[in-house]
């Protein structure tokens, strides 16, 4: 069985002026260009008088080597969607104004394909060599993987400034 490790868990909140549509492109070409395949597990969206809410969740993937896996969870909440008539750039548009949520959580994945898990003796040697001959590689990985979950958080946040500016 793979074995999960929780990394890091980051919050974005966000109320105000933005463009779903762009900020769904955004985040998932972020995502793509960072070498993630992205499956989307989750897309509800529900009508309340001239509101939607949506609720999105992701799961983002990147094979770093045989044996280790980065897993990102996205959550998208977004309440209270309405379209509203914007000046962007001296020119009228149509935009979106609610409240967003994010919420990322980045896990690295051990023995992703569960390779090590055929017999007792594999998981007593697997236990072994992620406790005494990889940890410094560990160590790198859950650095690595942090890095990118904040940068993520860091560039969706930077994109809602420049949409709030505009």
């Amino acid at each position: 069985m793979t074995e999960k490790e929780s990394v890091i868990k980051e919050k974005l909140k966000n109320e105000g002026i933005f463009n779903f549509a762009s900020l769904y492109k955004f985040a998932h070409s972020w995502l793509k260009e960072a070498h993630y395949g992205v499956d989307e597990e989750r897309y509800e969206e529900k009508i309340k008088g001239n509101a939607k809410e949506i609720a999105i969740q992701w799961k983002a993937t990147r094979d770093v080597s045989d044996y280790f896996r980065f897993e990102h969870k996205i959550k998208f909440e977004i309440r209270n969607l309405v379209e509203v008539e914007a000046e962007i750039d001296g020119a009228k548009r149509k935009t979106n104004q609610g409240e967003l949520g994010i919420e990322i959580s980045a896990n690295l994945v051990k023995d992703k394909d569960s390779k090590w898990d055929t017999s007792p003796f594999s998981r007593f040697t697997r236990d072994i060599y992620n406790k005494f001959i990889i940890p410094s590689r560990i160590f790198e990985l859950k650095k690595e993987l942090e890095h990118d979950a904040r940068n993520f958080k860091e560039e969706i946040k930077s994109f809602l400034e420049l949409e709030g500016r505009r």
